[in-house]
């Protein structure tokens, strides 16, 4: 883990605005200018995040704070290839950029929350959390307001995969999975509330019944 050079590094552009939004969207168009880059975050929080998300057992590399306009960016930002579980490595798929204190609080809820939650529920250890991306240069769904998704402070989970093969997914196993499946889902979801300021699921609306939105606020809101 090459977090002790980090500081110095600029890393390759981040993936583009709008990554989420359907092609041509205005929020697509506002964004396709060029990201203004600064330099990797070295203020005393920021490194005392790093140093704690590396303390968690986590890889990952820092990112140059990158500016997109219209309202997105992407600040004290990291890229997490896996976290680390009670007995070994979890693997992420289809994650962006997070931020610090967000890949912080994602490490701790994987690991005390939804690993244990499999092995204790399910019988199986935890292998593989599956997401629907994290940072993505849109607004709130029905609103003006910018998603915080567009500040990479927000990730969507997906699904779950077990070291012994089984998938648990949002979508279709917190209705129709049988009674540990939605019983694991249940309590991820209730644990992630204690770790995330604003956490999202099926009984929200319509628009999350195929995952969990979990997202670092100020605010205090598990549904």
């Amino acid at each position: 883990m090459r977090t002790a050079t980090l500081l110095l590094l600029l890393a390759p552009a981040l993936a583009a605005c709008g990554s989420l939004l359907p092609q041509g969207s205005q929020a697509s168009r506002e964004t396709r200018a060029p990201a203004r880059t600064q330099a990797v975050v070295t203020s005393p929080q920021g490194q005392q995040c790093l140093s704690q998300l590396s303390a968690t057992g986590s890889r990952f590399d820092a990112l140059p704070d990158k500016y997109y306009g219209a309202g997105c960016s992407a600040l004290n930002a990291v890229t997490l290839q896996a976290l680390a579980g009670d007995r070994s490595t979890l693997e992420l798929a289809n994650l962006g950029p997070v931020t610090c204190p967000l890949a912080e609080a994602l490490s701790g809820w994987a690991r005390f929350g939804v690993d244990r939650a499999a092995r204790q529920i399910l019988g199986s250890p935890l292998r593989r959390i599956e997401t629907m991306g994290s940072y993505a240069c849109r607004n709130v769904a029905g609103s003006s307001r910018r998603s915080a998704h567009a500040r990479a402070e927000a990730v969507d989970i997906a699904a779950f995969v077990l070291e012994d093969g089984r998938r648990v997914s949002v979508l279709t196993d917190w209705k129709d999975g049988d009674a540990k499946e939605r019983e694991f889902l249940r309590v991820v979801q209730q644990s992630a509330c204690k770790r995330f300021g604003t956490v999202l699921g099926p009984e929200y609306n319509a628009a999350h019944r195929d995952h969990f939105h979990l997202e670092r606020s100020q605010s205090s809101f598990c549904r």
